[in-house]
């Protein structure tokens, strides 16, 4: 017993030190740790009431002053908020803080002489609190006063006592763990070899893997024990490869969910923040030009669809064009603000740019060149050196923008689409710690096509700066691969899907985009009246009813669906009467030339079959040409017999799944072109050429007729495949490709 004390103690008191000096380091850790989440919290929070603070002070409005401050001390662990005006004097006051008025507050004159913020902690009422000090300034940069948040920090100290019972209570685990596995090692010795054996080999006979346990024997016996072991060895990883087999098929047929992906981020970003990078922004306010009055609106757009279920579930900085007339007044004096307006999940960075800046890379370079460059569409693209210089002046803007946000560690960027081709290169120059993806959101061309741009190798150069570049489907990527390597120096890996230039290595990999899975169907009350207020107005009762969804572009094959409803009404005349088509459909770029006689083509043309067959009250297209927030459009999905998505060429196309998502009573049916990248997924709608118009008008027949059981089984089928590859399935895909990246 003496021995085995002797053995014993300096290993408990070697344990002991450790874990004391361990303790420290984490709770010292974990302190500031809380300290920095709670000054990031105050920060936000002021930041956030800076711009209701300024109109307030310069109003002199008392009243929403103390509304102000009362309404934002409902924020978690907040004792309250003061406003000061510019000589340091409290307008406002939460009054559950109201003895704050007291304190003397020597800081204050110099916080609004330097026009600087004050973080710090101080005494209130026998306990410590957190005070953030912001100065607020007028347009001129004038200091017209000041805001403060006041943070209770009691559950910091909370924490920090949790934390120590739990170093306590694993200490004394671990202590008697130690005795415990030190007085069976001194049992162990006593124990015969061959009864030892004996065990083995019947443990292994009978397939036992988990109880065999490793030997220490020396000699000959032991040598015979070792060559069983690694016998042992092997099964237990045999089994171990077998068991993470069956959990990743497990995990991939999990459907996933808005947690399941934030939990993911959690884990594999840590304290990274993602930070998204777009042309268009996912919120925007405009007047309203019945009102007068600004409101917040969705974009109609693919990315914003994608996107923003991604950044509300995992939080981060989304950095876009604030390209709407009323951006500017919603926005702090850092260009941001929380989104979603009623819920603020994450923040939007608004980047400002000049008309000349907007015509050139965006109306110009952007839609009038790279965008019927990468569509075969029979539409020239334009390429003009003038655009091509405020491309990369819109770019290099854009670089500048983001790495002004990210952290001092390890960031991720995740950019967006063609309009950012060279800002990879940009932000590896200055940031090569960052891990960069750009996922491609329309086609990519072949080889031949792409050659047409005179700028395609320095476009090229910047897209080979990503770690990873994203497509919707394989043959995009290959496309890709095909261009690199015929018209860069550069080695590609047909074997990794990999570039290698100027020893960068990027990745290529197809991600088929989706949307969230469990988009609501319209059952609510609201939305049951919006249906009968769309059925009365448009004289839709007891019609077959169908439905398309655009913005108005040359790509969508808008033109074609409606020559297709032409030949079906003539091929098939006892539908007239009796089929209503409603084609919502989003004006946008409409001051380019090609999309502003798409607009005046489609306008003549609808006009012209409605009057072909006009009957009375009837006419077969229903022509809504305006803005639809998602809000607005799912009545329309929920009353719609079929969908008409007929995209001449197309990356992926949402509209389709949104569409398919929607039917959660599995009714309706999809009819979709086959050059869309969702025909690759949704094989169970009825695929069309959209080139052929007798072939569309049968389709048209075709899925008229189709038997209910029928069409609720494909529904069924496309309905499993669009919940199963969801929104957040794709994203996890990417920052799972992200972070393993990262740590090779």
């Amino acid at each position: 017993m003496k021995r085995i004390l002797l053995f014993i103690l300096p290993i408990l008191f070697l344990v002991i030190a450790v874990f004391a000096g361990f303790g420290l380091i984490q709770a010292r850790f974990e302190e500031e740790k809380l300290m920095d989440d709670l000054k990031k919290k105050a920060k936000s929070v002021n930041e956030s009431m800076e711009l209701s603070a300024r109109h307030i002070i310069l109003g002199n409005d008392l009243k929403a002053a103390n509304r102000m401050v009362e309404t934002f001390q409902r924020r978690e662990r907040m004792q309250g908020c003061v406003i000061y005006d510019k000589e340091g004097k409290i307008l406002a006051i939460t009054e559950r803080i109201s003895d704050w008025r007291d304190k003397d507050k020597p800081y204050l004159n110099n916080i609004l002489a330097d026009k600087s913020p004050r973080a710090a902690l101080e005494k209130f009422k026998e306990y410590s609190v957190y005070s953030y000090i912001l100065p607020v300034l007028d347009d001129d940069e004038n200091v017209i006063g000041a805001t403060e948040v006041i943070y209770d920090t009691s559950y910091v100290f909370t924490v920090l006592t949790q934390l120590w019972k739990r170093i306590s209570a694993s200490l004394i685990v671990l202590l008697i763990l130690i005795v415990i596995i030190t007085l069976l090692i001194q049992r162990q010795i006593f124990i015969l070899p061959v009864r030892r054996l004996t065990q083995w080999f019947t443990h292994f006979q009978r397939g036992e893997i988990d109880k065999l346990r490793p030997f220490k024997e020396k000699g000959e016996f032991g040598k015979l024990i070792s060559e069983v072991e690694q016998v042992a060895l092997g099964l237990r990883v045999a089994r171990r490869v077998v068991s993470d087999n069956a959990h990743a098929r497990i995990q991939r047929e999990d459907t996933w969910t808005e947690s399941k992906l934030k939990d993911l981020v959690h884990a594999k970003l840590g304290e990274n923040a993602l930070f998204v990078v777009s042309n268009r922004e996912p919120y925007m306010h405009v007047i309203d030009e019945e009102t007068g009055k600004p409101k917040c609106i969705r974009p109609a757009s693919g990315v914003v669809t994608a996107i923003d279920p991604i950044l509300r579930a995992c939080g981060g900085t989304w950095i876009s064009h604030g390209s709407a007339n009323a951006d500017k007044s919603f926005v702090n004096s850092k260009n941001k603000l929380g989104v979603p307006p009623e819920d603020n999940r994450y923040i939007l960075k608004r980047v400002w740019l000049t008309k000349e800046e907007e015509e050139g890379y965006y109306y110009g370079f952007s839609n009038e060149g790279l965008w019927p460059l990468c569509h075969v569409t029979h539409t020239r693209p334009i390429f003009r050196e003038t655009d091509w210089q405020m491309y990369k002046k819109v770019n290099q803007k854009f670089a500048e923008n983001v790495l002004e946000e990210l952290p001092a560690k390890d960031p991720f960027v995740f950019i967006q689409d063609y309009h950012f081709t060279l800002l990879p290169k940009m932000i590896k120059e200055i940031r090569p710690d960052a891990t960069v993806a750009l996922f491609w959101h329309i086609p990519w061309p072949n080889p031949e096509v792409f050659a047409i741009c005179p700028y395609h190798q320095e476009i090229l150069d910047g897209m080979l700066g990503c770690d990873l570049i994203g497509f919707h489907v394989q043959n995009h990527c290959n496309n890709f691969l095909d261009t690199v390597n015929r018209l860069t120096e550069c080695r590609v890996d047909t074997e990794k899907f990999s570039v290698v230039r100027r020893n960068k290595e990027t990745f290529i990999k197809s991600f088929p985009i989706s949307v969230d899975g469990y988009m609501p169907g319209s059952s609510s009350q609201s939305d049951e009246n919006e249906i009968n207020r769309i059925k009365k107005e448009y004289n839709l009762q007891d019609k077959i009813i169908g439905v398309g969804v655009e913005r108005i572009d040359y790509t969508k094959g808008i033109i074609e669906r409606i020559l297709a409803i032409d030949r079906f009404l003539e091929k098939y005349p006892e539908y007239r009467n009796k089929l209503v088509f409603l084609q919502l459909a989003a004006p946008s770029r409409a001051h380019i030339k090609r999309y502003h006689e798409l607009i005046g083509e489609i306008d003549e043309l609808v006009e012209k079959k409605n009057w072909k067959y006009s009957d009375g009250a009837w006419k077969p297209i229903i022509y809504l040409k305006r803005y639809f927030s998602p809000e607005e459009i799912r009545p329309y999905y929920a009353l719609a017999d079929f969908c008409i998505v007929s995209s001449l060429h197309d990356g992926m196309n949402l509209v389709a799944k949104e569409y398919v998502a929607s039917k959660t009573d599995s009714s309706g049916a999809l009819i979709l072109s086959k050059f869309t990248g969702a025909a690759r997924e949704l094989i169970d709608s009825v695929l069309i050429n959209p080139y052929s118009i007798e072939e569309f008008a049968d389709a048209i027949k075709f899925t008229i007729d189709m038997p209910e059981d029928e069409k609720r089984k494909r529904m069924e089928n496309m309905r499993r495949i669009v919940s199963e590859n969801n929104v957040y399935k794709w994203a996890g895909s990417i920052i799972t490709e992200l972070t393993s990246l990262k740590k090779a």
